[in-house]
């Protein structure tokens, strides 16, 4: 089984003003990251923009992302795709290429509703690949919900050990976690307290901001030192509540290039969030930016 414990970065993609990828600066983003201590990274991400990237593009990013890492980090590609037979290419791709997991959400959009469907799915998937596979529970967005009772039965698939649940529902995480298997929260406002329940850790976005801050969190809230890890907390708290309530992927990377992990632009269709906004990014840094300076 993959190591994920930890924070698995979902590494921002950086995209030049043509919106084409940026190969150089990814390398040196990774170097950046790297140097932090980050524990593991998710190469084309939600929020490395992966709906909006060509299969070719993925498969450069997995490539050149193993090869930068070189065994220092532990790797998840994310291969979801809306037809199978691409998702199970996407995967054997990543896996050729030394990813340790994949991340893939259900067959959303117009797919299956029923756990049979979703089960097969992912059953087909584990079949053609070794590597882990963690199935990606966000309802919110594909309508589908990875729960208790499915989970159990995709469990029993060899390499079918995680979920990356970004519900956002403490209690539904706990469920998750009862089943036995391992769980990665990915909503960020519940990070410190999905790491008290138990979970292995995170995939997280917002961490491409504050990525230090991000792994002492985990390591002080896995050595029970809770409070220690709730007062940290409070200076990220601000910055990862105006992503959760903005839009998400060009929150982040504005926020990450204020901090100094500059990813370039956002692309199309996707826009960059404005002064104004920059602004009020500049404003929910503060009290990480002054806790960082003290």
């Amino acid at each position: 089984m993959a190591n994920l414990r930890g924070i698995n970065l979902a590494m921002q993609t950086p995209f030049n003003q043509d919106g084409s990828i940026e190969y150089k600066r990814w390398d040196h983003l990774l170097d950046q990251y790297l140097d932090t201590g980050m524990h593991g990274f998710v190469l084309s991400s939600g929020t490395g923009q992966h709906a909006y990237l060509t299969e070719d593009e993925c498969n450069k990013l997995f490539t050149t992302g193993v090869k930068r890492i070189n065994g220092r980090a532990s790797i998840t590609a994310q291969t979801s795709a809306l037809n199978l037979q691409e998702v199970i290419r996407r995967s054997k791709a990543a896996q050729d290429a030394g990813a340790d997991a994949l991340m893939i959400l259900p067959p959303f959009f117009e797919g299956p509703k029923h756990d049979d469907g979703i089960f097969a799915f992912y059953e087909a998937v584990c079949k053609e690949v070794s590597i882990d596979v963690i199935g990606y529970n966000i309802p919110a967005a594909t309508g589908i919900e990875l729960t208790p009772a499915l989970y159990t039965r995709l469990m029993e698939l060899d390499n079918f050990n995680f979920i990356k649940d970004s519900s956002g529902d403490l209690l539904k995480q706990q469920a998750l976690l009862a089943c036995g298997g391992q769980i990665l929260n990915g909503a960020d406002p519940i990070a410190p307290f999905s790491f008290m329940i138990g979970t292995s850790g995170t995939i997280w976005g917002c961490a491409n901001i504050f990525p230090r801050e991000a792994i002492k969190l985990f390591n002080l809230i896995e050595a029970g030192k809770h409070q220690e890890g709730l007062k940290l907390w409070k200076t990220m708290f601000p910055i990862v509540l105006y992503c959760w309530q903005n839009d998400y992927i060009p929150a982040v990377k504005a926020a990450a290039r204020q901090m100094g992990f500059d990813g370039g632009t956002v692309r199309a269709p996707v826009c960059e969030v404005g002064p104004e906004e920059e602004a009020k990014i500049a404003e929910a840094l503060k009290s990480l930016t002054l806790a960082k300076a003290a």
